[in-house]
């Protein structure tokens, strides 16, 4: 693979797991020095770290609980203090909690517990890259399809995160251009991982609603985020790139 992104540095919250552990690979299959979030055990995040350092980058894991804004701006003090610089920013690290609108009141921890992480913890992430980054700086936030296509129960506090961070994104698009920083958004649609645990009953009734039939592996997201923080997305900005197998037409 070619080293695309050599010497870069990057940011992949919640990129102990699942997408964010692909993303965080191919990024450094691609020659940048990478940092990860996680919230739990720090065991997992170490094998992580080896993980990414054996593709001949540096690597750093940083416990960091994107629910609480200001862990998550002083996030990007900690990786410039260790690296130096802030190259790309990936927004990864989400929380699912399904549950119907007309459910139990006390949900509502539950559903201020989303927009923390989802929304208020992904926004303090951009806006701290954005006061380090300089020109070709790449910011990436993981959205979902839902926030285009709500197409069955118990989401619609998360799907409502997902949509104000479009909106969030395309307005940072807009202000950080002069900086010649992209902002972008990379909708999945549904993922072979364990947050859709909850879902597992439904998994056939999901895949047949896809076009292409199936999930999605973590990887064939991944590589959507390579596209637009790489040197073939300069004139991508405030875009919403949908990688669903079909779900969104």
């Amino acid at each position: 693979m070619l080293k695309r992104l050599s010497g870069k540095v990057a940011i992949v919250t919640g990129g102990s797991r699942g997408l964010g552990f692909s993303i965080a690979k191919v990024l450094a299959d691609q020659g940048s020095n990478v940092a990860i979030t996680y919230v739990a055990s720090d065991g997992p995040s170490q094998e992580i770290v080896r993980d990414l350092e054996s593709r001949n980058v540096k690597a750093l894991a940083l416990k960091v609980d994107q629910g609480n804004a200001a862990e998550a701006a002083a996030l990007v003090k900690s990786v410039v203090h260790q690296f130096g610089r802030l190259d790309i920013m990936i927004a990864n690290a989400g929380l699912l909690l399904p549950a119907p609108v007309d459910g139990p009141v006390e949900f509502h921890e539950g559903a201020d517990r989303q927009y923390a992480v989802n929304v208020t913890g992904a926004i303090a992430n951009i806006r701290a890259a954005s006061q380090v980054m300089g020109n070709g700086g790449r910011i990436v936030a993981i959205g979902s399809a839902l926030a285009s296509h709500v197409g069955f129960p118990g989401v619609a506090d998360y799907a409502a995160t997902k949509a104000a961070l479009v909106g969030y994104c395309r307005g940072a698009a807009r202000d950080l251009a002069r900086k010649g920083i992209t902002v972008n958004v990379l909708q999945p649609g549904f993922i072979d991982t364990d947050m859709l645990t909850p879902f597992a009953s439904l998994k056939g009734t999901f895949e047949a609603a896809i076009p292409l039939g199936r999930y999605a592996t973590p990887d064939e997201i991944a590589i959507g985020v390579a596209f637009l923080v790489g040197n073939q997305a300069t004139y991508v900005t405030g875009a919403v790139l949908n990688i669903d197998g079909g779900l969104s037409a």
